[in-house]
């Protein structure tokens, strides 16, 4: 039996099947395996872990355990209840008029992050100007349909993951902040914040940055200077808001004191550093990496809640949740039918009803011809019975974003 057990009950013999701390940016330790001295149960918690996954069947069990059943069920509730929350501010123009425009803002917002990133390896100042006004674009094109710069979102590739990642997290934070009812300025600054989070990595040794396997203690606490960097370069731009140092300078901080650079806990961290950590987090969990197997949305949504109260907040949590649907887009669900979807739009009134793209049917196992279907049109008989792993079917929904 699989079990979640706290850290301060590990003992020599368990097996861990999970470590459970992929909250940890960066992280990529051995996640299976024997505890076999007090010596790595010590090196565990020291990480800030709460809670691992122990196979009870294969080392000592542990009674104070909670089956993973238990856990799944409580964040599928947890999920649901966000889900009754009203979703965010509606769009203003369909989807596929949006997304031509999405794809400009999204190819420029590419090339400028790679573009500073170049010019602060050569020594050059960063030029905030770009910046501002591209933070502008994506305010606006979220504002007329947030679906469509999702979409593009979705459409990654690992080896770019550095760059994709600081512009899915600027959309992220975009989207997030106007469903918080940010003014325009403070989306602006976040949101270049987000842009401009990761620059700190230029400083970043090249065999620390793209080591493909796991990195050494050493070398990941190499890896965690580059947040200070990143607060550092960015305090000597001219220009600069106080909110864009801010959030850049606190996405990895935790409400528990285990992050960094600062350590800071709770209320000490700016309401933008963990907004930006949930959106950080949120995005890393659901990238295919080279060491990590990217979650789907709603498995990422669900370890969020997991690790509100310890490492996010949960307030903040709920509310993410609330901008980017219980379904957010990208993901593939099941309906009653047997049909499965790739949802393509959130709903304006219902997160539990999005517009999907129907691609498969599981009872006939063969692929249909797409069709978008809008699970809130009153005509409609069909409800999402579950989300599921495209891996599950073979599936690969990058390619059916758009």
């Amino acid at each position: 039996m699989i079990k979640r057990v706290p850290v301060t009950n590990l003992r020599v013999g368990m097996y861990i099947t999970d470590m459970n701390n992929d909250w940890i940016p960066h992280n990529t330790r051995n996640r299976r395996g024997f505890l076999r001295d007090d010596v790595t149960i010590d090196k565990i918690r020291q990480m800030g872990v709460q809670y691992v996954y122990i196979d009870a069947n294969r080392g000592l069990d542990c009674p104070e355990g909670e089956s993973v059943w238990e856990v799944n069920r409580r964040n599928e509730a947890l999920l649901e209840a966000a889900g009754e929350l009203t979703p965010s501010q509606p769009r203003q123009r369909p989807l596929a008029d949006e997304l031509q425009v999405a794809a400009q803002i999204h190819g420029e917002a590419q090339s400028l992050v790679n573009n500073v990133m170049q010019d602060v390896k050569l020594g050059r100042a960063i030029d905030i100007a770009p910046f501002n006004e591209l933070a502008e674009e994506l305010q606006a094109s979220v504002l007329r349909n947030p679906n469509a710069l999702c979409c593009l979102g979705r459409i990654r590739e690992k080896d770019r993951y550095l760059m994709e990642h600081s512009v899915n997290l600027s959309v992220l934070m975009s989207l997030y902040g106007r469903g918080m009812g940010h003014s325009a300025d403070v989306l602006k600054q976040t949101i270049v914040g987000a842009l401009l989070h990761d620059i700190g990595k230029i400083l970043t040794p090249e065999q620390i940055l793209h080591k493909p396997g796991r990195l050494t203690l050493d070398e990941l606490e190499i890896m965690k200077k580059h947040a200070r960097d990143s607060r550092d370069i960015l305090l000597t731009t001219q220009g600069i808001g106080e909110l864009t140092v801010l959030t850049a300078a606190q996405h990895h901080e935790r409400m528990d004191g285990s992050g960094y650079p600062e350590g800071l806990t709770g209320d000490e961290i700016s309401i933008y550093g963990r907004m930006v950590a949930i959106a950080d987090v949120y995005d890393a969990l659901t990238a295919d990496r080279v060491y990590h197997k990217g979650l789907t949305p709603t498995q990422g949504l669900k370890k969020l809640l997991e690790w509100s109260g310890t490492h996010l907040d949960p307030d903040l949590v709920r509310q993410f949740i609330r901008c980017i649907g219980i379904y957010p887009v990208g993901s593939l669900v099941l309906l009653e039918s047997g049909r499965l979807g790739v949802v393509i739009e959130t709903n304006d009134d219902d997160q539990r009803l999005p517009t999907v793209r129907l691609v498969y049917h599981t009872k006939f196992h063969l692929p249909i011809a797409m069709e978008v279907l809008d699970l809130a049109r009153a005509s409609n008989q069909d409800r999402i019975e579950r989300a599921v792993d495209p891996a599950d079917y073979g599936i690969d929904t990058r390619k059916l974003m758009i």
